[in-house]
């Protein structure tokens, strides 16, 4: 069947011409890959190439579509060489798998579709064409059946292993298969999609939102007719606006999977979802958010191996809405705070942003993996250019690592954080518990294990008690740090560290250079002091941090001479055991620290002046 092109006046021009000069470069990338080592890829982007080709024959973008798609045999042998018996593909970690081979069979589906519904692509002869059609139904019917039984690891992979089912649904194949493609998709949906009220995924990771469940749920809501499913993609994208910070990328402090440690992950990975939910629901916020993820450039995604610009021509060609011209902009409000129900507080200005985490996993299961959030970081701001990444607080106690709440309290416009930690001395076990061969239990006690059978014995704790409240203010925020430990208060040294994104233009001044120290591992030490300024400058753009109030063992900028100096950033045991951190510094921030010891209050004013050298900005007027 011949399906005809969309016309100029049933597609968004600007958004077809991005998505032509993006598959151009792709496909010029992939013509100018050696054959011999192309064939040589994991099954991921030699499935991606192959979409490539095939969308590009189909639009006549990148050469004649003969050329394309006989380069596209030698990947699909590659393909078949890298099938185990059962059907999926080798390659990588997860071994005989079928959500990492659902991610291939997704690209390759929609290769198939391609050619089934331009069956005569820009002059290809009919042999190319026949051959890649043979080739992508013979490992399209040898993935089916394992794909059919396969099990996953994570929620996601439930939606891209489902999306695949649909795929190949979608290419109609003879009963009993479709019956039982039904089945097993009805399966995998009948445990509930893991969206919550918020409509954040379980994982709250932008990067598998955007690459996996929206796009998966989207082919789903279209294959099985579940209006359902694009309203759970809408909750998701709804999130996503609040989630969108004023540099272009999307809030993922939260998140539970690797992009936890990202500050920039670019709106750009959420354009086919945002044109698509866009033109469905007429939302014209939706639309704003889809014209600015475009502006970005496709590429900026950094997805489907990179061949973002072939991923999004095969949307472009085979869900009408990706490509059908956008309602009109309606931008959300400049002035509006949201607090998701994980505990993240996202509070919007013009020009700025103010960010509060108290969402750890840590304190629950004690561990740092894969699959828990665990970003110390309680607070960032943004004021145009000028960022202020991360605000951690770091303690020496134990080995237990730096605060991580996982509570978030709130009265008014003060939000309360709080953390406990312990840690316990032993005391010598009773008698009846002896054992003459001095042979023990080997028990974990929360920190590390031993042959100890902690769990039969008296423990001395050792308590710390830290809060921050953060006050939202017109100007930005201000943050109480309080530090307290027990019983008796013994002394604990803890340290404030406020990350800086580096810029070549940014330069971090002080109000007075007594109160302003660089240290000699390349740290500024801001003095515990009221009235110790510090500003980091980038263009037109500033953030102003200042110490309200100081109470207790606060360091002085003169004191830095004092054994041992200034508290190092401590990532903790979970991390320090295999010689790894989570520090800020190793990413190569400009670091702010204040420091002291228990017991300690300390109150800072963190002021947000974006445009302040063009008068843009209220606090303008401030050094």
């Amino acid at each position: 069947m011949s399906v005809p092109l969309p016309t100029a006046a049933q597609r968004d021009e600007e958004f077809a011409a991005a998505v032509a000069s993006a598959l151009a470069d792709d496909v010029a990338r992939v013509l100018a890959e050696d054959p011999g080592e192309a064939a040589r890829l994991a099954h991921r982007p030699l499935a991606a190439r192959v979409r490539a080709l095939v969308v590009a024959s189909v639009l006549g973008v990148g050469g004649s579509a003969e050329e394309l798609l006989t380069r596209a045999l030698p990947l699909l042998a590659a393909l078949r060489a890298r099938q185990n018996p059962s059907g999926l593909f080798a390659g990588g970690d997860n071994v005989d798998s079928p959500p990492d081979s659902a991610f291939s069979i997704n690209d390759l589906a929609d290769a198939a579709l391609l050619l089934d519904r331009w069956d005569a692509p820009a002059g290809a002869p009919a042999s190319a064409a026949a051959r890649v059609r043979e080739g992508l139904a013979e490992l399209l019917d040898a993935l089916t059946p394992p794909l059919l039984v396969g099990g996953v690891h994570t929620p996601n992979h439930r939606w891209e292993l489902s999306a695949a089912l649909g795929r190949l649904l979608r290419l109609s194949p003879p009963e009993p298969t479709a019956s039982a493609l039904r089945t097993r998709i009805g399966q995998w949906l009948a445990e509930g999609v893991d969206v919550d009220a918020d409509g954040l995924f379980s994982e709250r990771s932008a990067n598998y939102a955007a690459a996996v469940s929206d796009p998966s749920l989207l082919l789903l809501a279209d294959v099985l007719d579940r209006p359902d499913l694009l309203a759970v993609v809408e909750s998701s994208l709804d999130a996503l606006l609040d989630l969108l910070l004023p540099d272009g990328a999307v809030e993922t402090v939260h998140s539970r999977r690797q992009d936890q440690r990202r500050s920039d992950f670019p709106l750009a990975a959420f354009a086919v979802p945002l044109r698509a939910v866009a033109v469905a629901t007429g939302r014209g916020d939706l639309a704003w958010a889809a014209r600015r993820a475009v502006a970005q450039g496709l590429h900026a995604a950094g997805s489907h191996d990179d061949l973002d610009g072939a991923a999004a021509a095969a949307a472009l060609l085979l869900d009408p809405r990706v490509g059908s011209p956008l309602p009109a902009d309606a931008p959300p409000p400049t002035r509006r705070r949201r607090t998701f129900g994980c505990g993240l507080v996202v509070d919007h200005r013009p020009g700025a942003a103010v960010v509060v985490a108290a969402n750890s996993d840590h304190a629950e299961h004690r561990r740092i993996c894969s699959g828990l959030a665990v970003n110390p970081t309680v607070l960032r701001a943004l004021a145009g250019r000028a960022v202020l990444d991360s605000v951690r607080l770091s303690r020496t106690f134990f080995g237990l690592g730096p605060f991580r709440p996982a509570d978030l309290g709130q009265g008014g416009e003060t939000l309360h954080l709080r953390e406990e930690v312990s840690a316990a001395y032993y005391q010598p076990l009773a008698p009846p518990l002896l054992d003459a061969d001095g042979v023990y239990a080997v028990q974990d006690d929360g920190r590390f294990s031993a042959a100890m059978a902690f769990a039969q014995r008296e423990r001395d704790e050792v308590r710390l008690t830290t809060s921050v409240d953060v006050l939202l203010t017109d100007g930005g925020a201000e943050l109480v740090v309080d530090v307290v430990s027990a019983p008796a208060g013994p002394s604990v040294d803890w340290l404030l560290e406020l990350a800086l994104r580096p810029e070549a233009d940014g330069r971090l001044g002080a109000g007075s250079a007594e109160q302003f120290v660089a240290l000699p591992d390349g740290r500024h030490l801001l003095a515990g002091e009221p009235g110790a300024v510090a500003t980091w400058t980038v263009g037109d753009d500033a953030l102003r941090v200042e110490v309200v109030e100081a109470s207790g063992a606060l360091t002085a900028a003169g004191a830095t001479a004092a054994p041992g100096g200034v508290a190092a950033y401590e990532p903790g045991e979970d991390y320090g055991h295999l010689g790894g951190t989570d520090a800020m510094g190793a990413r190569g921030s400009e670091l702010l620290v204040l420091a002291g010891s228990t017991p300690s209050r300390l109150r800072l004013r963190v002021e947000l002046m974006p445009g302040f050298r063009t008068g843009d900005h209220e606090l303008a007027q401030r050094p």
